[in-house]
């Protein structure tokens, strides 16, 4: 069954009478692209193609809905009634975003709330249309350095390179925490850069009145001077246009750096000289972009005593990259969190629930190449289920029979289940590892981390060596 997608009209992006007519007549976006249409206009973002396709990425990613209440869903139903007007508006420079929704969300660690902006569908289609325009144009124009939110680059290609620094002597490393970036980007600023880019004035007006749209907090609404909340298409970019100018000056210095949006590290070839680049660097944000610097998480340390996008590394000469021991902490958190959901239920239904969480955490951990935490995490696992079977027996009688279910000898297992110590201890006891071995879990679907991770290595290594063998 083909998606529902919204009909834009042949000369602009609109239906006839602006209507969204039906789908036997869209098509594929950009098969009809000239080298005259790739050019920043408000007309090329509302081009029929590009809204589908915009339209069609909205309703890919769901999300939640606005401040109107307006879901995904809904969208096609609204667009058929309501796109002619909200196009000529567009193209007019009458049209105004709703407000954002305000959403907090704890950060990783315990470090606060983050704070997240969230736009109404329709508006998030129209970010999206502006994004699919301006990004192939203004990407190109970004430094080589810059890694954060951006096609074809990644966060593994970004600690990658980091590595590379290290390995080329540069074994000091700047790192630097912009103080809340997301709330503090100044408007003004921020569209003098864009205006740099984008001649077509009726965009730039578009993208300011999004950057001033008001925020709804608790049900009131407020009016934004300063800030891009993270939660629409169009942030990402902007915060690279605006970062741009710290990449273009760490480039005009000589310095060795790796960017990922608001994170960046400098790299160095020692102390005095990091201090130095953190206080000329903090008075160039200040001065330049009007962007703190948080002292309190920016440091000048070793490379292997930080962690960067999650990775850290070791102190060799050509250095490993491993995780960082914050990121294996909020791993058995979430683990944690799991088992108490589970509660109350079969271990076979926790396990089901760890499998895409072990699978998503170990692909983006590919890269690491010392195993210990692989290995650590197995173990700390298995200790974390049988935790569970023994609170859910709960009695010492239950205990002692289903120990000798599991294939202990009576004695032992009355021995075991009236000991009086608690369920951790117990959990890593040998009588749990004898009644409960690995095999047990792997019988009920549970996934090795280390199996895991060195299946996803398996294809990089055949690839270098030409065999799998050198994967065991």
């Amino acid at each position: 069954m083909k998606a529902e997608r919204p009909e834009l009209s042949r000369e602009d992006g609109g239906g006839t009478a602006g209507a969204p007519g039906s789908e036997r007549q869209a098509t594929t976006a950009c098969d009809e692209h000239t080298d005259e249409q790739d050019v920043m206009t408000i007309e090329e973002v509302l081009r029929r193609e590009n809204m589908l396709r915009a339209y069609q990425r909205v309703k890919r990613n769901k999300g939640s809905a606005g401040v109107d209440g307006m879901t995904v869903d809904e969208l096609m139903p609204y667009l058929r009634n309501h796109w002619s007007r909200i196009r000529d508006e567009i193209r007019e420079g009458r049209y105004r975003p709703q407000p954002v929704l305000l959403v907090e969300i704890p950060k990783p660690g315990g470090r606060g709330m983050r704070r997240l902006g969230i736009p109404t569908v329709v508006d998030r289609m129209i970010q999206q249309a502006l994004l699919q325009v301006l990004q192939p144009q203004i990407d190109p124009t970004f430094s080589e350095s810059s890694y954060g939110f951006r096609p074809g680059r990644s966060a593994h290609q970004a600690v990658e390179r980091a590595r590379e620094h290290v390995a080329a002597g540069n074994r000091w490393v700047v790192d630097m925490d912009l103080e809340k970036f997301f709330d503090r980007v100044n408007h003004d600023i921020l569209m003098s850069r864009m205006a740099r880019r984008v001649n077509d004035k009726r965009i730039l007006l578009l993208i300011r009145r999004y950057l001033q749209a008001g925020l709804m907090e608790g049900g009131v609404v407020g009016q934004r001077t300063e800030g891009t909340p993270q939660g629409g298409p169009l942030s990402p970019l902007l915060s690279n246009v605006l970062l741009d100018d710290l990449d273009r000056e760490l480039e005009r210095r000589g310095h060795r750096f790796v960017r990922y949006a608001d994170d960046c590290n400098i790299y160095v070839r020692s102390q005095r000289a990091g201090e130095r680049v953190l206080e000329s660097i903090e008075r160039f944000l200040w001065k330049r972009l009007r962007l703190k610097v948080n002292r309190a998480k920016s440091a000048v340390d070793r490379p292997w005593k930080r962690k960067f996008l999650g990775y850290t590394m070791t102190a060799h000469s050509e250095p490993k990259l491993r995780v960082a021991p914050e990121s294996v902490k909020r791993f058995r958190n979430k683990v944690r969190e799991l088992a108490r959901q589970g509660r109350g239920r079969s271990l076979k239904w926790t396990i089901e629930r760890l499998e895409p969480l072990i699978r998503g955490w170990v692909a983006y951990f590919r890269k690491a190449e010392v195993k210990a935490a692989f290995e650590q995490l197995d173990q700390w696992l298995r200790r974390r289920l049988r935790c569970i079977l023994w609170r859910q027996w709960k009695r010492p009688r239950t205990r002692a029979r289903k120990l000798m279910k599991l294939g202990l000898a009576r004695h032992r297992a009355s021995t075991s289940a009236y000991n009086g110590h608690g369920p951790w201890w117990n959990a890593g006891a040998s009588h749990m590892n004898h009644a409960v071995p690995t095999r047990f879990f792997r019988q009920l679907g549970l996934l090795s981390l280390l199996e895991e991770h060195r299946r996803l290595q398996c294809p990089l290594r055949t690839a270098v060596y030409g065999t799998v063998r050198t994967v065991v």
